[in-house]
């Protein structure tokens, strides 16, 4: 009998404020199977390709903060959370397109749990996701997000949207600058399956994973000059690129 009570009260709570609804599902729980997926598919990126990280150093101690970083392949989360100090990889959620959960079949769904998903709905009003992440940010968890908003198109940096810098300025934490270079010759978004060789001289592609020394609210009064400074970063990063951008084909096209 109470049972059933509290279960009719917690849901004309959640009938009346969706979000409270929201707050409980998100960030999604990483559960074996997110662990097991992330294990596996870090032993399969270490195997397979040429994994390395630069700048390490420079990751906050402490959490929360925020990380942002470009958005190469479906795996640059994985491949982020690895290189975190000890201990804060089970900390850490993420920003997810809400059709991840529901039109990217089983590797969509994976993901969102790998990364302790947070869905944005990127198709129509972010305010509330962006609300959400930052009350998850508020609680001590580590938020990974893509200011592109999407996976790159054709392997050039996409505009950097707020959403990053706005929650990092209102929860009073770091933005940590993070940028991938070379994973879309590995595994794009034109790729069905990824190509962790060079087609041309069959070696290992090499992957670096470069992180950036915080920037900090208190040296920025409003969240797109935070934007800024990370676009700044990030295109000097592209500039310097370890890895050459070359043409990639579908893997089907080679």
């Amino acid at each position: 009998m109470n049972t059933t009570l509290s279960n009719g009260k917690t849901a004309k709570k959640h009938q009346n404020n969706p979000t409270a609804a929201l707050t409980e599902k998100y960030p999604v729980k990483r559960g074996v199977i997110g662990y097991i997926t992330y294990t596996l598919g870090m032993a399969a990126s270490r195997l397979l390709i040429s994994l390395k990280a630069e700048g390490t150093e420079l990751i906050p101690k402490k959490t929360p903060y925020v990380i942002a970083a470009n958005h190469e392949t479906y795996v640059d989360g994985m491949w982020i959370g690895t290189y975190l100090p000890a201990g804060h990889f089970k900390h850490m959620s993420c920003i997810a397109a809400k059709d991840l959960e529901d039109q990217h079949g089983l590797i969509g769904r994976l993901i969102v749990k790998v990364g302790r998903g947070i869905a944005i709905d990127r198709f129509g009003n972010p305010i509330r996701g962006l609300i959400l992440a930052k009350k998850k940010v508020d609680e001590g968890n580590i938020l990974l997000v893509h200011p592109e908003g999407t996976r790159s198109m054709d392997g050039q940096l996409g505009e950097m949207k707020d959403g990053a810098a706005y929650i990092a300025l209102k929860s009073k934490v770091p933005l940590v600058p993070v940028f991938i270079d070379g994973g879309y010759e590995v595994f794009n978004r034109h790729m069905k399956r990824p190509q962790p060789r060079d087609p041309v001289t069959g070696k290992k592609r090499q992957v670096f994973i470069r992180f950036g020394s915080p920037l900090y609210p208190a040296d920025f009064e409003k969240a797109r000059d935070m934007t800024q400074a990370l676009t700044t970063w990030m295109e000097n990063c592209y500039k310097t690129k370890r890895v050459p951008r070359a043409p990639v084909m579908p893997a089907d096209d080679q």
